[in-house]
């Protein structure tokens, strides 16, 4: 599927053939290309979880979502890391904030390893 993407880097729809019916199905290069995600991540044995961004989590499913143990999603909810409201005394999340939160926390981490690097060729160890 990648490989088919790659090799139509202008087409915006891909159109292919049912093979239990004569019915064909169309979808936008967008679809395909998530369709192509969610299959690689899948195939590499990894969980994938479809959520819209307007949703709101539990703590446990946000701390899942997060591979985090739930108190520990709790400090950083408390902390402020990550926008929360309260319903009652339950706290809910919205996907979009989560979401945000997992950017910015990949940003940090790569930005770490680029300085750990530098700092590695710097000192003659790689």
């Amino acid at each position: 599927m990648k490989r088919s993407l790659a090799r139509s880097p202008r087409a915006d729809h891909f159109r292919f053939r049912i093979e239990d019916g004569d019915a064909d199905l169309e979808l936008p290069r967008e679809a395909m290309e998530l369709l192509a995600a969610v299959l690689s991540h899948m195939a590499a044995g990894r969980t994938v979880s479809i959520v819209p961004e307007h949703a709101e989590l539990t703590t446990q499913q946000a701390a899942d979502m997060l591979n985090v143990s739930r108190p520990f999603l709790i400090g950083l909810l408390e902390a402020g890391e990550i926008d929360f409201r309260k319903v009652g005394t339950h706290r809910r999340i919205k996907a979009q904030s989560l979401l945000e939160y997992q950017r910015q926390d990949d940003q940090k981490r790569r930005a770490a390893a680029d300085e750990l690097r530098s700092l590695n060729q710097e000192m003659g160890l790689t």
